[in-house]
């Protein structure tokens, strides 16, 4: 059970939301590189956070399968930002959860999650874990996906009564706001 939250501070994702959210954002995203475009850069990306050694191979088809649980991912988060529910979003995460079993430990200091596999599947169940612990603390529907179709970056709500729609509302807020005015100014 989380602790329970005081409104006057703002909340704070954890590692494994900024895990889940790290991983989300490793598509190609204003401007920036698309991570797991191939397997040498999925590789890259997953020694820098952690979830392989620097030496480790990764094939291309590891990437494309790692692309499949972003999108799925993105998916979901882009429903907790108020889209419409995406069936086959959610699909795909169990697909992948079947492709990438993870095995409960518990012993007397608590319960954790670890991969049933090796190598690049590996790393992809502890995503998976990562988004479990999440939905489990009673925090998932925090981590939410940027509702601007240009940008749909992940980023964790903050807010008080969690009703964040956009990563940064002065940027993608603003600029959705611009369009629907544009939208009813040109329609008159």
């Amino acid at each position: 059970m989380p602790d329970r939250v005081d409104a006057t501070t703002p909340l704070a994702p954890s590692d494994a939301a900024e895990l889940v959210l790290s991983f989300v954002n490793t598509r190609a995203i204003a401007g920036s590189l698309e991570r797991l475009a191939a397997g040498a850069l999925m590789a890259d990306w997953l020694a820098e956070v952690g979830l392989m050694q620097a030496d480790t191979v990764v094939t291309d088809a590891d990437a494309a399968t790692a692309r499949e649980l972003r999108e799925a991912l993105v998916g979901v988060l882009l429903a907790h930002s108020g889209a419409a529910s995406d069936g086959a979003a959610e699909a795909q995460l169990r697909r992948s959860g079947q492709q990438h079993p993870l095995l409960p430990i518990i012993n007397s200091a608590g319960a954790s999650f670890l991969p049933a596999q090796t190598g690049a599947p590996a790393a992809m169940a502890a995503v998976l874990a990562a988004a479990a612990e999440v939905a489990l603390r009673g925090t998932w529907q925090r981590v939410k996906a940027c509702r601007n179709p240009r940008c749909q970056r992940g980023f964790y709500d903050r807010s008080r009564n969690g009703s964040g729609a956009y990563c940064t509302p002065n940027r993608c807020g603003a600029q959705i706001a611009m369009r629907a005015y544009r939208a009813r100014r040109d329609a008159r």
